[in-house]
């Protein structure tokens, strides 16, 4: 199987498990992703995910390009549309992803990194989008999402070259939250996983699509924004919990309704 997939404790564990392959996604993987991520948002039980891939060299090199799908680089753009967060660019998760970049992140294997919300990184990680430089571009969220996450000419140099840039400089940039030596990589992501885990799901999951469906808005727009998740949020047996917790100086106890 190309991809392993583990629920534990709330959390589901993605790893994209073709090593040989630089972790590279072919047809069957990219099929794979997409019902993994339908599981992962249909079940109430899962409250976030960690994606990363297999082995200490990377954790996506992109598609792989020796996987011959017969189509051609605008058959896979117009089927884009249809295909939503499925896959690759998770931009319709409404829950939140952690990615364990534990190596090479390249193509389609950056766009994951950035369709994800916090973004935890081995010290040897590198990033690039070197589309162009095989006659290609970044259809997965690359051109759209690199330059709202990095200063543009920052993402124009990055998209226009394929240069890599190595971990520290991304968390220069504020694409990457923390850096940390390969051997802490997990204890890292642990200590993340347990802040999510102290906060009320339906207040992440609100907090996420509020700043995913205003971002392109003028702030009094994005004030006046419809906004159910909120809503939802704020309505929930969660939020009186939390409250009530916080007067009876104990921990709450979320349970997601």
């Amino acid at each position: 199987m190309s991809i392993r997939f583990e629920v534990a404790d709330h959390v589901a564990w993605v790893t994209i498990d073709r090593p040989n392959r630089m972790n590279a996604i072919d047809s069957a993987t990219h099929v794979r992703l997409a019902e993994i991520w339908d599981v992962v948002e249909a079940d109430p039980a899962i409250r976030c995910a960690a994606l990363t891939g297999a082995g200490e060299k990377a954790f996506c090199a992109g598609a792989d390009l020796k996987d011959d799908t017969g189509l051609s680089g605008s058959d896979y753009w117009q089927g884009l549309s249809d295909a939503g967060y499925r896959g690759i660019s998770l931009r319709r998760m409404t829950k939140p992803v952690i990615a364990r970049v534990n190596g090479l992140a390249l193509g389609g294997g950056f766009e994951m990194v950035m369709g994800c919300d916090i973004v935890i990184a081995a010290d040897h990680a590198r990033f690039a989008l070197p589309e162009a430089k095989v006659g290609r571009v970044p259809l997965d969220g690359g051109m759209v999402m690199l330059p709202r996450l990095v200063p543009r000419n920052v993402a124009m140099g990055m998209m226009m070259t394929g240069r890599m840039v190595d971990a520290a400089e991304m968390a220069r940039h504020g694409l990457v939250n923390a850096v940390v030596p390969m051997a802490d990589l997990d204890a890292e992501i642990d200590r993340w996983i347990t802040d999510l885990m102290a906060a009320a799901p339906l207040s992440l999951q609100a907090i996420k699509t509020v700043v995913r469906s205003t971002g392109h808005l003028a702030p009094h727009a994005a004030y006046e924004a419809d906004a159910p998740a909120l809503v939802t949020a704020l309505t929930s047996q969660d939020a009186e919990e939390g409250v009530q917790a916080f007067r009876e100086k104990r921990a709450p106890v979320w349970t997601g309704t």
